[in-house]
């Protein structure tokens, strides 16, 4: 079972940006690998923190992780869940240089490593593929560095890609670092280059990028590719591929989170006499028995029918909602019939404890 990010950060729900960020940063320089050398657990920990904070310190992920939880970020690279040690550097880096860092690339001097780009796709999966999991095999175009092209150190950041100023205020001297804008932070800029590459040395090119879906993916998800986005230039790293996840409707299932919903519909008679039918599931065919005196309304659960959890708790169920069909239109020898069994108590509704109202249906479908 996955831990909870904010246990992992040692904070409560209720608290604010400034009280997550400052948890991480004791997290973080608690268990940087240059003060743990060699030390997987202390590793481990490192990235847990890393992708905690990526979610919280977000108002948009941290209140969909509120009302999903890890479901809304997990599987196969959701949310922070495929951060390297590149990507934790290049996007939180400030949080350890700002409060004296000096660790080795980012911080106290030494050099920084800029980030690509991220590319953003989006893709549309059935239901029988969210429900067993699919590759996908996608055309990414991104830019790479044009081959030929060569950098230099940055003259006016000597190739740390940030430049230091001195500020006189009344609590003293204060020391800040920003960006170089002169290399854009990547501490090298271009020395030669071939005609064909834009001003930063890339090229267009058209990559087939394989994406691995895991089992019960849902609408909005979002999967992270690392290193599939736009080439950095220099000795930077590449971005990320967002892969965006859109659910295909189905032609006769309803998704609700890993349930299933199927409207069976039989006849009078069966009813009556009751039958058997086979239905189309996500995992293959079933056939379902209908006991006689089926009431319309009646809702069966076959267990393990429906969507896999992403995090891996099992299976949804398939609910069968049974509709008994009226005919609109009858013969004269069948209107003469039913008008014979009009006042026959076999026909008289006759309802019972059995026999439960459509909102104690509902209640017991969520219990």
């Amino acid at each position: 079972m996955k831990e909870d990010y904010y246990d992992i950060l040692g904070v409560s729900k209720s608290a604010s940006a400034d009280e997550i960020k400052k948890a991480y940063r004791k997290k973080a320089l608690q268990y940087h690998p240059d003060k743990n050398p060699d030390d997987k657990e202390a590793e481990a920990m490192f990235k847990k923190a890393a992708e905690a904070y990526e979610v919280l310190s977000n108002p948009d992920k941290k209140a969909r992780y509120d009302q999903f939880g890890h479901q809304a970020f997990e599987g196969g690279g959701f949310g922070g869940g495929g951060m390297n040690m590149d990507d934790i550097f290049s996007q939180f880096g400030d949080i350890f240089g700002s409060f004296g860092g000096g660790f080795s690339g980012f911080g106290g001097g030494g050099q920084r490593r800029v980030k690509g780009s991220n590319l953003r796709i989006r893709i549309t999966l059935n239901l029988d593929e969210i429900a067993s999991g699919v590759e996908k095999k996608l055309k990414v175009k991104r830019k790479v560095q044009a081959p030929g092209t060569t950098y230099k150190t940055c003259p006016t950041c000597n190739g740390t890609g940030q430049v230091m100023r001195i500020t006189n205020t009344i609590l003293g001297r204060m020391q800040t670092s920003t960006p170089c804008q002169v290399c854009g932070g990547a501490g090298q800029t271009i020395d030669k280059k071939p005609s064909n590459a834009d001003a930063q040395g890339m090229v267009q090119s058209e990559e087939t990028v394989t994406v691995k879906i895991p089992a019960g993916v849902v609408e909005g998800m979002q999967l992270k590719v690392t290193g599939k986005g736009n080439d950095a230039p220099g000795n930077g790293i590449a971005g990320d591929l967002l892969v965006a996840i859109h659910e295909e409707d189905h032609a006769f299932l309803k998704r609700e989170g890993d349930n299933l919903h199927y409207d069976m519909y039989i006849s009078l008679p069966d009813a009556i006499l009751g039958t058997s039918k086979e239905i189309d599931t996500v995992s293959g065919k079933v056939r379902i028995k209908i006991d006689a005196g089926v009431q319309s309304g009646k809702i069966l659960r076959l267990r393990g029918k429906g969507i896999p959890n992403i995090d891996g708790y099992g299976k949804g169920d398939l609910l069968v909602h049974v509709n008994v069909w009226t005919p609109k239109t009858l013969s004269k020898e069948q209107r003469e019939f039913f008008e014979s069994m009009r006042n026959n108590e076999h026909f008289e509704p006759k309802p019972n404890s059995d026999d439960k109202s459509f909102f104690e249906k509902v209640k017991d479908m969520f219990s």
